[in-house]
């Protein structure tokens, strides 16, 4: 039996802003430095069973339904691009919450396409792997090599690796499911319609620290405010995260996940234990982004 298993890390928005949205296919541009977290969903592969997905998991409930997932998607993506591809028996432990705006689904299909490339010796630079997952979803491409680096556009175009060092967290979702699309809705942009807004700082490879804070504290995520409109706990958890004293807290994607970052780990662990035990409900889990 040949067994494959990899991880699909939380991917967290440390900013967002929306530029517009396009005249050409109504889609928004975006523009976003995104990292991955420590914390993540488990995906395995059995080589020696025929396609399929079972799904177990704290948060397996939430996932729906395993033919529509997005493991599944993908893997018949790539089956369909690539003669003579080999599959297997896919088994997802889920623990990141969905619809949270940490691209759970979107980094489960791109663990899938990591588990396939390697069962078939594809590199991870193989056109079909990108066009696959384009097609699949728009987050699946920059979580296809989960490090930090810029997304643009619709997420169809992603920037290098950043080589950021590790940034202590804490990560917040208070178990409220928050869709996309009514969000975007709530923004409120009609298709030619651009968003007035300070450019996104400029984030060099291997920037220090203390500079990448200064530039995190100038940039926003212009999904935050509306989606307030559509999940206002998502204010209380940010006031409860900055009630902790962390550097900087803000939602990440378009929610209800909140992050926020912190001097170092040991506050960080503090931090989340101390939310943990006032809010049982919350999902809290401290971590590296990076």
């Amino acid at each position: 039996m040949t067994l494959l298993a990899d991880r699909a890390p939380a991917k967290v928005n440390l900013t967002l802003h929306v530029l517009g949205r396009r005249a050409s296919d109504g889609y928004h541009a975006l523009e976003s430095l995104v990292a991955f977290a420590g914390t993540a969903d488990r995906l395995t592969l059995d080589a020696s069973a025929p396609l399929g997905l079972t799904v177990t998991g704290p948060t397996a409930g939430p996932a729906g339904p395993t033919d529509d997932n997005l493991v599944l998607r993908a893997a018949r993506g790539l089956a369909g691009r690539v003669p003579g591809l080999r599959v297997g028996a896919f088994h997802l432990v889920k623990r990141l919450p969905v619809a949270a705006g940490i691209g759970g689904g979107s980094s489960d299909a791109a663990a899938a396409l990591r588990l396939l490339a390697r069962l078939n010796g594809l590199p991870l630079d193989h056109t079909a792997l990108g066009a696959v997952a384009r097609e699949t979803g728009a987050d699946v491409p920059v979580c296809l090599d989960p490090r930090a680096r810029m997304m643009r556009g619709a997420g169809e175009t992603i920037g290098p690796a950043l080589g950021l060092a590790p940034l202590p967290a804490v990560l917040i979702n208070p178990g409220v499911p928050v869709p996309t699309a009514p969000v975007f809705k709530a923004l409120g942009l009609v298709v030619g319609q651009d968003l007035a807004g300070a450019p996104h700082p400029v984030i060099p490879r291997n920037m220090a620290t203390a500079s990448l804070l200064e530039a995190l504290a100038e940039a926003r995520n212009d999904l935050e405010a509306p989606a307030l409109t559509v999940a206002p706990v998502i204010g209380d958890v940010l006031a409860a995260l900055r009630a902790q004293g962390c550097g900087l807290a803000r939602m990440s994607g378009s929610g209800a996940t909140v992050f926020a970052l912190f001097a170092d780990r040991r506050a960080a662990v503090r931090a989340a234990g101390t939310l943990r035990a006032a809010h049982p409900g919350w999902w809290v889990a401290p971590t590296l982004l990076r």
